[in-house]
């Protein structure tokens, strides 16, 4: 990738649906890699199944890998997700074999919820038609009290749940054989801000099973779509949660194990600091961080400046910048000259919006960089960051500010020879 960091899974929401293509153009065009969520094809109006209940054609799921690959520039790629029933519906079979994607995930959870995903559904057609697939639906749509008041407005909409998974070793190393047989060049795990022991679950099996990437998930990720008491009140906080990923990763180490499967860090991360502070929390194991909201943002800004733009409506806080597209996104000129004068006319402003943000988390991350004589994302260590609380220390392990670097500045009171600053 061009920069350590890509997207969270977006699935089968319709934020993700409707904004698509601002992700994923300006996604590929930056050169980062796009996860398309759960549930793509089990919620598509117009999928498909065969006599065997797999999927024949899903023109959704068809269109999200096809706009992706058309702007594609050879860094990054688009890998989707699989959860229970995408499993069962044969997503990866269908991926492979239609689009010849070489990266498929698992997933575990994230770390808004420990349940599965879910959608909200306005139609009571559209719900029952869910349920039939075999999805949780809630209210249950084929009770007639709950038709009854859905008609009559009590209930307004329904909600789509995804069945519960549940792992055991035994059948995730299977899994992933099957999916490496399958043809599948890399497996990627996706798991959330459970308890230690299914965070030690999750790096033991990942390395035992040689998964390429381990995305660990901590309280504070996720997105709004989730229950909101469960965003605000279940999980292992990020930094706890990954604190304790490294911690488990040395051991495992100590005891032998010759290579651990990388990890991405996800969990709330919006900004270059976040993404320097998490790699080198995580050295050696962390080799990117997963942002969900924060690269969403401004493909939503790019929309809105796109509508009002068209409108002849743009707000003071926007005009104060420019009228123009070319005034409004410092990045309008660079992506020209990636796409040509002809097709820009074609890229959505979301796009745009979201190459500029990938734009300033890179040259953000290379001033940190920069400043800290770090020249590569490798270089990147422990030694580059420092904790500001005693209880912080106690957690991460990095020294408390006052004990970083004391052990160097008394041997340098202590020397008799001269230094020079570098």
């Amino acid at each position: 990738m061009k920069v350590p960091v890509f997207t969270g899974a977006l699935g089968s929401t319709d934020i993700a649906r409707k904004n698509w293509d601002s992700f994923a153009i300006g996604a590929a065009l930056a050169g980062i890699t796009i996860v398309c969520g759960e549930n793509v094809c089990g919620v598509d109006p117009q999928l498909e199944l065969d006599q065997y209940n797999k999927i024949k054609k899903s023109p959704e799921m068809d269109r999200r890998i096809e706009i992706y690959k058309k702007y594609h520039r050879g860094y990054g790629e688009i890998l989707v997700q699989m959860n229970v029933e995408d499993t069962r519906l044969g997503v990866a079979e269908y991926v492979l074999d239609k689009h010849k994607l070489e990266t498929i995930e698992l997933k575990w959870g994230q770390g808004a919820k420990c349940i599965g995903g879910e959608i909200k559904v306005s139609s009571l057609e559209r719900a029952l038609e869910l349920q039939k697939r075999g999805y949780i639906v809630t209210p249950d749509p084929s009770l007639e009290i709950n038709q009854r008041a859905f008609k009559s407005g009590a209930i307004k909409e329904f909600e789509r749940h995804s069945r519960l998974g549940f792992v055991d070793q035994e059948t995730f190393l299977a899994e992933v054989q099957r999916l490496r047989d399958l043809g599948f060049k890399r497996i990627t795990l996706k798991t959330g801000a459970y308890s230690l022991r299914e965070l030690a679950m999750a790096i033991k099996w990942g390395t035992q099973a040689k998964i390429d990437l381990l995305t660990i998930d901590g309280s504070g990720g996720g997105t709004g779509m989730s229950p909101w008491r469960m965003m605000s009140e279940w999980g292992v906080p990020s930094i706890y949660l990954h604190s304790a990923a490294v911690e488990f990763a040395n051991y495992l180490l100590s005891k032998g194990e010759t290579h651990i499967c990388d990890f991405a860090f996800a969990g709330g991360f919006s900004t270059e600091d976040h993404i320097f502070k998490a790699i080198a929390l995580g050295h050696p194991h962390v080799k990117a961080v997963c942002m969900g909201r924060a690269l969403m943002i401004p493909g939503f800004v790019g929309k809105n400046f796109e509508e009002w733009y068209k409108n002849n409506d743009l707000p003071k806080t926007v005009s104060q910048y420019g009228s123009k597209p070319e005034e409004i996104f410092v990045c309008y000129e660079q992506v020209k000259t990636l796409v040509g004068n002809e097709e820009i006319k074609k890229i959505p402003m979301g796009a745009i919006g979201v190459f500029s943000f990938i734009d300033k988390l890179k040259v953000g991350l290379q001033q940190l960089m920069a400043g800290a004589r770090c020249f590569r994302v490798h270089a990147i260590t422990r030694n580059e960051i420092m904790s500001l609380t005693k209880e912080c220390s106690e957690v991460t392990k990095i020294p408390y500010v006052m004990d970083a670097y004391r052990k160097e500045a008394y041997e340098v009171l202590d020397s008799m020879t001269s230094y020079s600053i570098i």
